[in-house]
């Protein structure tokens, strides 16, 4: 995880000094492997004897690294590379660890709070497996009864769709939980003219500022579009990314091979060569 410079904590953890020195590499088994980790970190963490930078974090400081470290572990399953992935799941991992401790420094909750949570999580959400064998409520059911549950006591049928998801991902959630409400087209026709609806709001724009409304409402429509087509907008995002990647690199590379910089070229001869490549695929 990259290090920026130290910022310092907007509040003062609860002194946990300790001269413990982190757990030997063992080759014992995961649960040692674990309490090394937790180990570690606790030394790290260390008011007196860990690291700076690490004590200086906060729950904030280190979000944005627990959510680079997720895309590095999907990126890794994408290309699978087993020996990046088995790194970037250790980097994930401690971020788990990380974010626990910070929180058992300020007295809120451990590690083991976390694990013991996710363990009752999914016994209860799997009756089928763990209960008696009998049918249960389905998964949307039970998530919406622990939703009711909750400390939050947010009843909208939107409560629980996390804010820092990526903007594709969270409007198809949003779409998703809004349609079990019945609020939903009835099927693409509805879709299809909405986005044609959206085009002729972003042409008519006057302002920038009614442009970034018009382009948001225009994508948020594509998003529903590709949900009622069954399709990961994410996903297919992701990969028209990777395809026009791939085609702009070859482009480069058979322009450097004619002996021509391709940014000299005009359009039209850059539209032949992204042609040629899409011919050749």
């Amino acid at each position: 995880m990259p290090r920026p410079p130290m910022t310092s904590l907007m509040q003062t953890p609860v002194s946990n000094s300790t001269s413990q020195s982190p757990l030997s590499p063992t080759t014992s088994g995961p649960a040692d492997n674990l309490a090394r980790l937790l180990g570690i970190m606790t030394r790290l963490r260390d008011p007196v004897n860990g690291c700076p930078w690490d004590v200086a974090q906060s729950f904030a400081s280190i979000a944005p690294y627990t959510i680079e470290e997720a895309y590095e572990v999907a990126d890794a399953i994408a290309r699978g590379d087993m020996n990046d992935l088995r790194d970037e799941l250790g980097d994930l991992l401690l971020q788990v660890v990380f974010h626990s401790r910070i929180a058992e420094d300020f007295g809120h909750f451990a590690f083991d709070d976390v694990a013991a949570a996710i363990c009752d999580k999914l016994v209860r959400r799997h009756p089928h497996v763990f209960g008696d064998g009998s049918a249960g409520p389905g998964w949307e059911e039970l998530k919406a009864q622990e939703r009711k549950e909750s400390a939050s006591a947010d009843g909208s049928a939107l409560a629980g769709v996390a804010l820092a998801l990526p903007a594709l991902l969270r409007a198809e959630k949003l779409q998703k939980r809004a349609a079990r409400t019945g609020f939903d087209w009835p099927d693409t026709g509805g879709v299809t003219a909405k986005i044609e609806e959206e085009i002729a709001e972003v042409a008519a724009a006057e302002t920038q500022e009614e442009r970034h409304e018009e382009i948001g409402d225009l994508l948020f429509a594509v998003v529903n579009l590709a949900r009622h087509l069954n399709v990961d907008a994410e996903v297919a995002l992701r990969d028209a990314n990777a395809k026009f990647e791939r085609r702009f690199r070859a482009m480069e590379a058979r322009s450097d091979q004619e002996g021509k910089a391709f940014p000299a070229l005009s359009l039209d001869a850059q539209e032949e060569l992204w042609q040629a490549v899409k011919r050749a695929e």
